[in-house]
């Protein structure tokens, strides 16, 4: 029988198991340092970009888009597949991006701006990134995004959403913005085009809706309202009902349309977040950008960040 003992020393640098190749007995060796413990450990993670803001036009517009999800926590469902679990290295230093929403719009007549995308980054694993919410349609098209900005006046279908991470904007007349678990709804001005609803989420202990779509806006009638988990609502035209808002910061969400003759600016896409839940007894309690830390999750510890930030395995 070949000599082992030299294959199964590790250090801070060892590589997660997914990148090892080769046999040992039919089964991948994690690596045992002095104390006999693996020096890699499953990191389930959340990761959400920032959401769109509406557009501004003259008459009908979109709600932006909530920004793309990417989970490995469950539940599966909505624009985001359950994923496979990263796997964190000891003394390995882990990037967080959170993402920041879209920009609300002032100019006359203009789409939505996009959100920023968030992501996990490490020297061993493979990057965790997602794509932020596209803008809602003042006039014309939109580009992709997480989730789709809603259909603008001119516009017979709201943009696409990424696969996998958010659902399409509305079409018609004028349509809301695609939310993390659902399309937005659009059509006619009697349709009432809402935002799509977000994704929920238990990663933290507790159920949490995020990545709402924003509402569209419209010159007559009423304007949609943001979807469930954080979407603004479009603002009324000359002759309707409906107050503008912005996406729920640190949700992902799409800030909702206006009329621009009765609204100054439309409303901003909210920000994203970045959550990462690891085993209590190996989390190591070195971080940076101040995240939110809740031990005892079911067994877990629990961190938010609300900005950028990092850990260390």
């Amino acid at each position: 029988m070949r000599d082992l003992k030299n294959k199964l020393t590790s250090s801070k640098n060892t590589k997660n198991i997914q990148k090892r190749k080769g046999k040992s007995f039919g089964y991948q060796v994690l690596g045992f340092g002095a104390g006999g413990g693996s020096t890699a450990y499953e990191a389930n993670f959340l990761v959400l970009a920032g959401g769109a803001s509406g557009g501004r036009n003259g008459g009908n517009c979109g709600g932006g888009g909530a920004g793309g999800q990417r989970t490995s926590a469950g539940p599966s469902g909505g624009g985001a597949s359950a994923e496979t679990a990263l796997l964190f290295n000891v003394g390995i230093s882990y990037t967080v991006t959170v993402g920041g929403g879209g920009a609300e719009i002032t100019a006359t007549t203009s789409n939505g701006n996009a959100g920023i995308a968030s992501s996990i980054a490490g020297d061993d694993i493979t990057t965790i990134s997602t794509v932020g919410g596209a803008g809602g349609v003042g006039a014309g098209g939109a580009s992709v995004g997480g989730c789709g900005g809603g259909a603008g006046e001119n516009a017979t279908s709201g943009s696409a959403g990424t696969a996998n991470q958010g659902f399409a904007g509305g079409s018609g007349a004028s349509g809301g913005g695609g939310g993390c678990g659902q399309a937005g709804f659009g059509g006619p001005a009697g349709s009432n085009g809402n935002g799509g609803a977000g994704l929920e989420s238990s990663i933290t202990g507790s159920a949490v809706t995020r990545g709402g779509g924003g509402g569209r806006s419209i010159n007559q009638g009423t304007a949609g309202s943001g979807g469930a988990g954080g979407g603004g609502g479009g603002g009324a035209g000359q002759s309707g009902s409906g107050s503008v808002g912005s996406g729920q910061a640190n949700s992902g969400s799409g800030g909702g349309g206006v009329y621009r003759n009765n609204n100054p600016s439309s409303g901003a896409g909210g920000s994203g977040v970045v959550i990462i839940s690891v085993p209590d007894a190996n989390y190591s309690g070195t971080t940076s950008g101040s995240p939110t830390v809740a031990t005892g999750v079911s067994g877990n510890t629990v961190m938010t960040f609300n900005g950028n930030g990092s850990y260390t395995g």
